[in-house]
């Protein structure tokens, strides 16, 4: 299947959007654990990226950490399943592809525990996580299998329809998902109201006839 240039234009906006390299930073103390959450199609290949920094009260700013300092790096899949638990250095490259489709936990915290590097301060994470076709080396891929600039763009373009396949096939498995909960959620409303019917059928049977008990005994019928 040929597709024009507009369409692959197109596909390759929609796999910008879909599937971004997500650079950020953040500060953790001496004990805390960041965690982070990524939603990952089955079969999907990610790569994590990380270097730390340490505060230096003399400079007032973040310097490159000591050689001594690690990260541990957990990841659980949507089941709570441990795929990956790992001690790195200060700073590092994690590797893991899912074989669950769903919500992924990324957590990270320092050894800082045990070695006391930074006293009590701030440590600077930057992590770069990037998943699907986007963790592809494709320099490295064209030099390897000696593939012209048309043959590298081909593949790169197979790659990117083959990583949206797996998310519309997630994004149809999140609204099977969905559906069931929305399913089971109905028929226990169902159920609770044919539940509050019947209680209330039988405490208008037993009211009427205690009234008709009262009266008896009053002799008002």
């Amino acid at each position: 299947m040929m597709l024009s240039v507009p369409a692959a234009a197109g596909v390759l906006l929609l796999l910008a959007w879909i599937y971004p390299s997500d650079g950020l930073y953040f500060h953790i103390g001496e004990t805390e654990k960041k965690c982070f959450i990524e939603e990952i199609p089955d079969e999907t290949m990610v790569i994590g990226k990380y270097r730390t920094q340490l505060w230096d009260k003399q400079t007032s700013s973040f310097l490159p950490s000591t050689p001594g300092l690690g990260m541990h790096v957990e990841i659980k899949d949507p089941d709570t399943k441990i795929i990956l638990s790992r001690q790195y250095g200060s700073d590092g490259r994690f590797t893991f592809t899912s074989h669950t489709p769903g919500e992924h936990q990324i957590c990270l915290h320092s050894n800082s525990t045990k070695m006391a590097l930074f006293a009590g301060g701030k440590l600077r994470v930057h992590l770069d996580i990037q998943v699907g076709e986007h963790t592809n080396n494709y320099p490295e891929i064209a030099a390897k299998d000696k593939l012209t600039e048309l043959q590298l763009r081909v593949r790169q373009l197979l790659d990117q329809v083959e990583q949206i396949q797996k998310e519309q096939n997630y994004q149809r498995y999140r609204e099977e998902r969905f559906r069931m909960t929305s399913e089971s959620t109905n028929q226990r409303v169902l159920w609770w109201s044919i539940a509050q019917t019947l209680i209330l059928i039988v405490t208008g049977i037993w009211q009427m006839k205690h009234l008709k008990s009262f009266f008896e005994a009053k002799k008002l019928v």
